[in-house]
């Protein structure tokens, strides 16, 4: 069943189309989507995405943690995130899960899946706990002797406010942000911050791969913002001290790139997990386009949105 929404989520107001025909370049998953824009407050999203409960059943057979360690892209993905040159890495991409931030406080990963960042974010400094709705991946967090809820956002109460709330990669995959915004808000201290990165729909990656764009990624990703569009609705939903930048990751410029040469409707893209022509692409990326990238992130064309904001106190 599809839900054929056709108005704005926010606003309530009517959506003109903005992309035709977007397809999963990724999984195979069938169905082909329209992206829609708001005639109103102009945020971008799926024009009808899926029921909350078929939702679920997509994320749960393609999409989070399914306990596979064997392939060569998983062993390999775990040892270079537990190593030295990870941080090297995000000094030199980009970091766009804020995972070189250093602090301290009580901090929730929301959509932590299996705990990495979780461990990360420890090592940083932080008390980091989770929010993730898989029971699997929850365990495997909680296996790395972190405390992770398998509540909804909504019906979440913790004992004690966050000073940090991460949406890592999370917001766009929100049937209703402006709730999960308010949400956050809710169990933020005063003066807490909200992390937010998520991709850039004025990036002009976009542009140029059109409908091969990677963070296309129907139907998961149901709405897509501009830096405005996420500075409004942030203000909206109670935060301010708003301040936003961009990155754009070689990672995603390799899958867009091979989402372009092997993307068929209906198929899963096997080359997505191909270490090795991966690993080329983005090393071609990251050393021979680097000026195009930079000048990307400095005119705010990035691939992602990396926007930090505190909560307002009145």
């Amino acid at each position: 069943m599809i839900n054929k929404t056709g108005w704005c989520t926010l606003c309530t107001d009517e959506l003109s189309i903005f992309k035709k025909k977007i397809y999963d370049t990724r999984f195979g998953i069938e169905g082909i989507y329209d992206i829609g824009m708001c005639n109103n407050c102009g945020l971008i999203q799926l024009k009808s995405h899926p029921s909350s409960l078929e939702l679920k059943q997509l994320y749960e057979t393609y999409y989070n943690f399914g306990g596979s360690k064997k392939s060569l892209y998983t062993k390999l993905r775990k040892t270079f995130l537990e190593s030295v040159f990870y941080r090297l890495w995000m000094a030199i991409d980009g970091d766009i899960c804020f995972h070189s931030r250093r602090g301290n406080g009580r901090l929730l990963d929301i959509g932590c899946n299996e705990g990495q960042g979780l461990q990360i974010y420890k090592q940083n400094g932080f008390m980091a706990e989770g929010l993730e709705l898989n029971d699997r991946a929850a365990s495997e967090a909680g296996k790395r002797g972190f405390r992770v809820f398998t509540d909804s956002l909504e019906t979440f109460h913790p004992e004690q406010l966050y000073d940090v709330v991460v949406l890592s990669h999370v917001l766009e995959h929100s049937v209703n942000p402006r709730e999960m915004l308010v949400h956050v808000a809710r169990i933020l201290k005063p003066d807490g911050q909200v992390w937010i990165s998520c991709p850039n729909i004025e990036s002009w990656q976009q542009n140029i791969f059109g409908r091969y764009w990677i963070n296309w990624h129907v139907p998961f990703h149901i709405t897509f913002f501009s830096a405005a569009t996420l500075k409004c609705l942030l203000n909206d939903s109670g935060f301010e001290g708003i301040k936003a930048k961009c990155a754009t990751p070689s990672l995603w410029v390799a899958q867009s790139v091979i989402a372009s040469l092997f993307a068929k409707q209906g198929r899963k893209n096997y080359a997505q997990r191909s270490s090795i022509l991966l690993g080329s692409l983005m090393l071609l990326a990251r050393c021979i386009y680097f000026p195009f990238l930079w000048l990307g992130n400095l005119l705010g064309r990035g691939d992602c949105l990396a926007i930090e904001a505190r909560k307002k106190t009145n």
